[in-house]
């Protein structure tokens, strides 16, 4: 009897493995969709599409962008979540999506360890911190000196709740101890509308979508969160250089499958985004946007989330961050 039994799970095993090897030969035979948790105009939808274009020329099918913001980034993923693990939906996963959000909302209805396949790291992008180019504020020392003038009177955006963009404005809230108000907004294209218009007084947010507008001088910036200059934005002091050394928070975004999905599909597009991502037309085309181009293995992604979950959970509770 337990020979028996043995012999069929050997069997269902054969079998599933024969299976994903077969879907990796004819993947893909249909067009692919690739999830973006936010809507156009932002970092990730830039590399989204980026990799899409890239993608559909190596794979041999259309991969198509779908745009889903909203909820911090959490209907995208619980979409993800629940599609089936075929490789025809894809998902480029922010930090905030995987490591943040999980921290501030214990209601979510996905789990960023159990639900999601890792496939590779793609790509990291930090965030600046800018006013308007009106504003009399002109660096990271008067903007806080302002809001403990006026203690809660400053409002800053971000691109949603429970964002990099968002825990960064927070994590400058806790070290600069200062009190400014959070108005999210569902994605980073309104949330620098929101600035430029007068909606708000400070905007956090990716150096994609900030540094042409403080390139065109409708913006000015005030610290990029990262340990570095950038050469888009060299007059953009560092957090180290602007006086608050801990205010380092650059955002990963990456490429992941719903769970269940074959190891040899994993593969196969892990491959294929390895390729995307040697390439000197990525680098280059990155560079444009203030993106760096990041490389790694499934087991890399994996290792890199759950240590980031972990180093976003002691941030938020260090500072008693909440989700307004």
């Amino acid at each position: 009897m337990k020979l028996a039994r043995s012999f069929r799970f050997a069997l269902a095993a054969l079998a599933l493995g024969i299976t994903g090897l077969a879907q990796a030969d004819n993947y893909p035979s249909r067009p692919v969709t690739l999830v973006v948790p936010f809507p156009p105009g932002g970092a990730a939808d830039t590399i989204g599409r980026y990799y899409a274009e890239q993608l559909s020329a190596s794979l041999g099918q259309p991969v198509v962008v779908d745009n889903k913001p909203g909820a911090g980034t959490a209907i995208a993923a619980e979409a993800v979540a629940k599609a089936r693990p075929d490789g025809y939906t894809l998902s480029l996963a922010t930090a905030g999506q995987l490591a943040i959000l999980p921290n501030l909302q214990k209601d979510l209805r996905y789990d960023p360890i159990k639900d999601f396949v890792p496939v590779a790291v793609v790509a990291s992008v930090p965030n600046v911190v800018a006013v308007q180019a009106s504003s009399k504020i002109d660096s990271l020392p008067a903007l806080i000196a302002e809001a403990k003038a006026h203690p809660g009177a400053l409002s800053y955006s971000s691109c949603g709740n429970g964002t990099l963009c968002h825990l960064s404005g927070e994590l400058l809230k806790h070290l600069s101890a200062t009190d400014l108000l959070h108005v999210p907004y569902k994605g980073s294209a309104p949330a620098v509308t929101g600035l430029l218009g007068g909606e708000v007084d400070v905007a956090v947010d990716t150096l994609t979508v900030l540094a042409p507008q403080i390139q065109a001088g409708k913006l000015k910036g005030l610290v990029l969160s990262s340990a570095g200059r950038s050469p888009l934005l060299p007059g953009v002091p560092s957090a180290t250089e602007a006086g608050l050394p801990g205010f380092v928070a650059s955002g990963w975004f990456g490429i992941v499958l719903p769970k269940g999905a074959a190891p040899e599909l994993v593969e196969k597009l892990g491959s294929a985004i390895a390729v995307i991502a040697r390439s000197p037309q990525t680098a280059e085309r990155f560079a444009q946007n203030g993106i760096s181009v990041e490389q790694g293995t499934p087991a890399g992604f994996a290792e890199l989330i759950a240590a980031d979950g972990k180093r976003w959970g002691e941030v938020i509770k260090a500072g008693n961050i909440t989700l307004e």
